[in-house]
């Protein structure tokens, strides 16, 4: 029998907490205080009253609306095809028999064994022949699915789903697509949840890729908003550290809608591993 745990966890619990926090907390002091305070001897370490003006200066000088929106149909769209599409391969690969699965799996997963930037240039080519350069679709269509989550549905469909489920579903005479929204998809919705707050995030934090293929003036992101912020000659850490925390206010209203699957994804995780 276990006891309750001591003090030393609390307070390894504590620090870890307050350490995690602390960026963000410092992010809103600094955009809540005037530039000329992050240069002073002791720097500010309670919110200020200047926030609403930071804020406003924020909208001056970027359309930081645009790039919230912007970011907002490339992270959701992302997120939503990732999860379905990688649902439906994960399930496929580990619950229906067919020739060739191992192999296709072990294809798909080699995928991920190459860089990135090395298909840059063929896929600025393909978005510029497609004439999708300045628009979304350069972000989001190559996004739409990747490896690591197949392989992430894949594996908590061979957990979660067990296949005498699905032989008796087939059985009783339902199809394809019932077995699947049955049987597999109450059964991996948390795992579903985690994908989807990790690809959520991951596309609202692309850079790179954005900044190359999107017009900086028609249909920027967040994260090239953010860059612009911080360009010039003079870094104002006030209205940077503010368009952050701006920018992280969508990623943290997501996790708070999934919280609850999240949560118990991960402990599933935890659990069966």
């Amino acid at each position: 029998m276990t006891g309750r745990p001591g003090v030393l966890v609390y307070a390894l619990l504590t620090g870890v907490v307050v350490s995690s926090a602390f960026p963000l907390y410092w992010s809103f002091v600094v955009s809540s205080s005037d530039s000329s305070a992050i240069g002073d001897s002791i720097p500010p370490l309670v919110p200020g009253g200047y926030l609403l003006e930071n804020v406003q200066r924020v909208f001056d000088t970027v359309d930081f609306w645009l790039a919230i929106q912007n970011s907002l149909i490339v992270s959701g769209t992302v997120m939503v095809s990732t999860v379905v599409l990688s649902s439906f391969a994960g399930f496929a690969f580990a619950r229906l028999r067919f020739a060739g699965r191992n192999t296709l799996f072990l294809v798909v997963i080699g995928t991920v064994m190459v860089p990135a930037q090395l298909g840059v240039v063929p896929l600025y080519m393909v978005v510029g022949d497609l004439g999708w350069y300045g628009r979304l679709e350069a972000v989001i269509v190559p996004a739409l699915v990747n490896a690591f989550s197949v392989f992430w549905m894949r594996q908590a469909c061979e957990e979660a789903v067990a296949p005498e489920l699905v032989d008796a579903a087939r059985v009783d005479g339902c199809s394809l697509w019932g077995t699947f929204r049955h049987v597999a998809i109450p059964a991996i919705r948390p795992q579903a949840a985690v994908l989807g707050m990790v690809t959520f995030m991951a596309a609202w934090n692309d850079f790179f890729w954005p900044l190359i293929v999107l017009d900086p003036n028609e249909s920027l992101t967040v994260q090239v908003a953010l860059s612009r912020l911080a360009s010039g000659y003079f870094l104002d850490y006030s209205l940077m550290l503010t368009g952050a925390t701006l920018g992280v206010l969508p990623v943290i209203i997501v996790f708070l809608l999934l919280a609850r699957q999240i949560v118990n994804g991960l402990t599933r995780v935890s659990v069966n591993g």
